[in-house]
């Protein structure tokens, strides 16, 4: 059937091309491959066809108010550390939309958020093997200047089926174009709010299950000048299921931003607390599977390979966070700024456990078939500078222009990382907290215009763990090629047979739109992390290819 209908949208493509020139046909392509070798030092995975291959094509056609599109998949099979249910070929996902009179319509597959995604967000990250788009119809219609009503019901994508049901409405508002006496205010005002449902027949012999479970959320965004302030509270009703133990606890969760900005100062406050908040269309799903919501991740993203080898996963069970950033630039020629200025970024962030306790004497926290426990939102403070962490990090960032072809940006970061929490420590790994103190040191020297060479010196100190590890980076960029040389050593390990080098050797070649990569080396086991949502990358070692393409 899906073959079928992928015929019939070509050739409707590819008449409408030849017979209606204003029509637009665009689309992409990205295919990363590995070959794998046998490396027992590092521990490394060899599937038994020894290779593995991630692609994707994306074609998309518009006309005036309509617009149409496909995605072909190929996974033969998934590369490492992807779910093996990914294994296979097709087309997961295509739609077809258009607009009329402030009325846009789309059918087959496609991507929504209502608000910060505390109760819906669907979304695809390649990175992390994750896609949760809906399968159905979506509406959206501007009712009037200032407001926006989303609608849309559907089923989600699980590998390579549709599962669930789901059912949601969303509304935003502003109020300077509705209310006359704040049209010419400088304060912008937008209320918006959102419900959910989802609906699962109760098959369990165990439990007595809620079938429709319902959520809400609540949001407001003011802004003026300089200063915004926006915050989201959502709340779900109880929903046992494999996350949280079958527990029938309410779910909460409340994300707060504040920012200040003018010419050279920005200041960044970000607040959440999130109680049970674990939201899927399929209450028996785990990992990254049939997640209707998203819980904003609020620690900084690091892109640094050391600085990110203990990233930080959502803990949707319950988690109290606090996220604070001042960026300054210091002006030319002044003491600090010297002849090109300098930038200097201080992030902190800390995220702890909420503080859950039990319902009675007679029921321990936790307990399956039960309320679970309890938990008040009145000790927020309390909660996130308790005992019982988390998740710390404290890093300052500092970008100078040495000269017109030298420039630098040093870091520094302090942190700590709750291994059994957010990694689900075992026997034979680190218990506990690991703390760990990095410096980076990333210098580019720009040698011509389109000729850049840039050298990456990392350095990991810890007693926990895997002990302290270096990193060294070089990489030349001239047209059309680069060339990059890494090496990860861990020369801190307490198990001399481990004390090992993982490195790295990659050419890429640029041609317009397209883009190859070929590499070979090692890769270290760890997790990557997008957004608070997490992948386990099993150690490898071998040939990869990469091309990305567009049109």
């Amino acid at each position: 059937m899906k073959k079928l209908a992928f015929l019939t949208i070509v050739a409707l493509f590819s008449l409408n091309s030849f017979s209606q020139s204003e029509g637009q046909l665009h689309g992409s392509f990205q295919l990363d491959a590995q070959y794998y070798a046998n490396d027992s030092l590092i521990g490394a995975v060899v599937p038994k066809e020894l290779t593995g291959i991630n692609s994707y094509a994306n074609f998309n056609y518009t006309k005036g108010a309509f617009k149409a599109g496909i995605r072909y998949e190929t996974y033969l099979p998934p590369l490492n550390g992807f779910d093996s249910r990914y294994r296979g070929q097709g087309i997961p996902y295509m739609y077809a939309s258009y607009v009329a009179d402030g009325l846009e319509v789309t059918v087959g597959n496609f991507y929504e958020q209502f608000g910060t995604g505390l109760i819906l967000r669907s979304y695809e990250e390649k990175n992390l093997g994750y896609d949760n788009a809906f399968n159905g119809i979506s509406v959206r219609y501007a009712v009037t200047s200032g407001i926006m009503v989303k609608a849309l019901m559907g089923s989600q994508r699980s590998f390579w089926d549709n599962k669930g049901n789901v059912k949601g409405v969303d509304g935003e508002f502003s109020l300077n174009q509705l209310v006359p006496c704040l049209k010419e205010s400088k304060t912008s005002i937008i209320l918006g709010s959102s419900f959910v449902s989802k609906y699962q027949v109760d098959n369990s012999s165990l439990y007595y299950l809620p079938e429709n479970v319902g959520a809400s959320a609540y949001r407001l965004q003011i802004n003026r000048g300089k200063v915004a302030v926006s915050g989201e509270y959502a709340i779900k009703i109880n929903d046992p299921s494999s996350d949280n133990g079958f527990i029938y606890k309410n779910g909460e969760a409340l994300v707060f931003n504040a920012s200040f900005s003018q010419k050279g100062l920005g200041v960044l406050l970000t607040a959440k607390r999130i109680d049970n908040m674990s939201f899927r269309a399929d209450r028996s799903a785990l990992i990254s599977d049939l997640n209707i919501n998203y819980v904003p991740d609020i620690t900084r993203v690091h892109t640094y390979s050391l600085a990110s080898m203990y990233p930080y996963a959502t803990q949707l069970k319950g988690e109290a966070g606090l996220r604070g950033e001042i960026n300054y630039t210091f002006k030319k020629e002044s003491l600090l700024g010297g002849k090109y200025g300098t930038f200097l970024s201080i992030n902190y962030t800390r995220m702890a456990n909420i503080s859950k306790e039990a319902v009675n004497d007679t029921i321990k926290i936790g307990e399956p078939g039960t309320l679970g426990y309890t938990a008040s939102s009145g000790n927020y403070f309390s909660e996130l500078f308790s005992d019982d962490l988390f998740y710390q990090d404290l890093n300052f960032e500092l970008t100078k222009k040495i000269s017109k072809k030298f420039k630098g940006v040093f870091t520094y970061i302090n942190h700590q990382y709750n291994n059994d929490i957010i990694h689900g420590a075992n026997s034979v790994e680190t218990q506990g907290i690991i703390k760990s103190n990095i410096i980076i040191a990333d210098i580019t020297y720009k040698h011509k215009p389109r000729t850049a060479y840039r050298l990456e010196l990392q350095h990991l100190a810890t007693e926990d763990d895997y002990g302290n590890w270096a990193a060294a980076v070089l990489e030349i960029s001239i047209p059309q090629w680069f060339f990059t040389l890494i090496n990860l050593y861990n020369y801190g390990n307490v198990n001399e047979d481990q004390k090992l080098h993982y490195p790295k050797f990659a050419v890429g070649y640029n041609r317009g739109a397209n883009t190859f990569t070929i590499a070979y080396g090692r890769q270290k086991a760890g997790v990557v992390c997008v957004g608070g949502v997490c992948r386990a990358v099993p150690a490898s070692s071998g040939l990869s290819l990469s091309i990305v393409s567009s049109f």
